[in-house]
């Protein structure tokens, strides 16, 4: 998506505006110090700690660890991809977003015409419903299954006729391929996709049509149908009925998680508007990831057969990486061969709110699944839940859930001393050394490096010989002299942006935000001496390198040579 927009605009876009006026327009800020403080947006605290810093153009809770530049923010706070945070930028800046010719990955005009021919398309079939002979059978389905005219026009179902070129009469056909409308043929041309269905617009949050579902009326395979990917249509990312459900209520206590299209649209009409679905996949770690964005409760509500029961724990299972302090997640469990559309119609809206109140734990489920089979009462049986538990319990961020769920497993297991997390806890205090005030050399140079970017002049006249400096994280401080020495002035909020979606991103935005209790004049001679640290780091590796391999072997003649430079040196 980056190179769909130039790297230059972005870079200039984040110097012309503020991270202070932006995020002040979103959330009011409160002067303290040096910075500028309120109440985390993204977790629940009583006392600010979230604060935004004018000089460094970067945010940051330290709280929950969200952090960043402008973007960011609009990301995490508006709920918006990477190109509509730049976009809402840019409005607020009063300028124009230029993009990139060429790009065969991604071309504006294309998204731009999917756009356009699906919403017409959605258009076209919610007309067809109403005025087509062929569709008596689509509108008998609907009130068979109980809709009302009013909430299939709240969610633009609609009717894609028994034709194969319904909607090539009335767009251009390599449009409809490049929407995912039409299947091209191996002798040219092509055919709709959805013919003879019910169909249900997929809107993105924006409320564009994105994609759709489609539902046949006969016993014809596939039973339900979805878009394919296309440059405006990524099924593992999106969710049905999410855009529905905001436009009732953005910040819902809870989002329930159903199967199917009709049970979003049936919970609908009985007043649970705040229902989704995947679309045709199984919940994933990125559609819950998306979901607690609106909500810090997720509620799983699958058919009560095998499968229903199976998707329930895959569900949980993707749940893990996901479950910091704060969020929650629980299990509706219905009965065998009902599923929500059935159960709410059956028993009607307050029973079906009760049982939603009623639902399991995502605790008591996750350990009374793995228990099945297993008994307790001896050590094996113990020894086994403890085996199969951790595997997903290692997953858990940090935090106080964590450290419950591992106290459950104590108390099943009857292990007091397990401690499941001490390998993880290890690794954690190791990278937390990055914000400890005695730094390594080398992460104390890419800290002062980062906010100190003229800082680049001092490293380049000490002439470091790369080779012997192999270290943990020399190549992202190499990635980052790289940058600066070919963008000399670049702000602290446009480096950020260099590693947006990369593994290291979350390293440099802790490293960003170290705080360093010396002086402006200071700075210089403590970058400078952890240069010459790590300088004579690596000669020393280098010499105990070549010292070890002549005992063993012997040194070539240039090998030699340099030994007894460093030799000498020494001296």
């Amino acid at each position: 998506m980056a190179g769909m927009i130039p790297r230059p605009f972005i870079d200039d876009l984040l110097v012309r505006v503020d991270i202070v006026d932006l995020i002040d327009s979103h959330l009011p800020l409160k002067k303290s110090g040096n910075s500028f403080v309120a109440r985390c947006p993204f977790h629940t605290e009583k006392t600010p700690s979230f604060a935004v810093t004018r000089t460094k153009q970067l945010f940051h809770c330290f709280g929950c660890g969200a952090g960043g530049n402008a973007i960011s923010f609009l990301m995490d706070f508006s709920h918006l991809s990477f190109v509509e945070a730049v976009e809402d930028l840019a409005s607020f800046a009063g300028i124009e977003v230029p993009r990139e010719s060429g790009n065969p990955s991604f071309k504006k005009s294309t998204a731009s015409n999917s756009f356009q021919v699906l919403e017409q398309a959605a258009s076209f079939y919610v007309e067809q419903l109403r005025s087509n002979p062929e569709a008596s059978n689509a509108v008998d389905y609907l009130k068979n299954r109980g809709l009302s005219g009013e909430i299939a026009q709240e969610f633009h179902i609609g009717f894609a006729p028994n034709s194969w070129d319904s909607l090539s009469k009335k767009f251009k056909i390599q449009e409809l391929i490049e929407a995912g409308l039409a299947i091209a043929k191996d002798t040219g041309g092509a055919y709709d996709r959805f013919r003879g269905r019910v169909v249900f617009p997929i809107r993105d949050r924006r409320g564009r049509v994105i994609g759709f579902g489609g539902r046949v009326l006969d016993d014809s395979l596939p039973k339900y149908l979805n878009s394919p990917e296309t440059d405006v249509f990524h099924k593992g990312k999106e969710v049905y009925g999410l855009y529905e459900l905001l436009s009732h209520n953005a910040k819902p206590a809870r989002i329930l998680v159903v199967e199917g299209y009709m049970d979003v649209i049936a919970l609908a009409q009985f007043g649970i508007n705040y229902s989704v679905a995947a679309l045709g996949t199984a919940t994933s770690k990125e559609h819950l990831e998306l979901l607690f964005r609106f909500s810090s409760e997720i509620v799983l509500c699958f058919d009560g057969d095998k499968a229903g029961q199976e998707a329930s724990w895959r569900a949980v299972s993707a749940a893990f990486p996901s479950l910091r302090d704060g969020r929650q997640i629980k299990i509706m469990q219905l009965p065998l061969g009902i599923d929500p559309d059935n159960l709410i119609r059956e028993k009607g809206l307050s029973y079906f709110e009760q049982k939603i109140n009623e639902s399991q734990a995502l605790s008591d489920y996750f350990f009374e699944r793995l228990s099945q089979g297993l008994n307790l009462s001896d050590l094996e049986g113990r020894a086994s839940l403890i085996n199969k538990a951790k595997t997903y319990l290692e997953k858990l961020p940090n935090g106080v859930f964590q450290e419950l769920m591992q106290n459950k497993l104590k108390a099943l297991s009857k292990v007091d001393t397990l401690n499941i997390f001490h390998n993880k806890t290890a690794a954690n205090k190791q990278t937390n050394e990055q914000v400890d005030n005695k730094l390594s050399p080398i992460r104390l140079i890419i800290s002062l490096l980062l906010q100190n970017p003229e800082l680049i002049e001092e490293l380049e006249s000490k002439n470091v010989n790369w080779a012997l400096i192999n270290f943990p994280g020399v190549d992202l401080l190499k990635k980052i002299v790289e940058i600066i020495t070919s963008n000399p002035n670049i702000s602290l909020p446009c480096l950020l942006e260099h590693f947006r979606g990369q593994e290291e991103e979350k390293y440099i935005k802790i490293m960003m935000n170290h705080e360093f209790f010396i002086s402006g004049t200071e700075i210089k001679e403590e970058f400078s001496g952890a240069i010459d640290r790590l300088i004579s780091q690596g000669n020393e590796n280098r010499l105990d390198q070549l010292i070890a391999k002549e005992r063993e072997s012997g040194l070539d003649a240039q090998q030699q040579k340099e030994l007894l430079a460093m030799l000498a040196g020494l001296k």
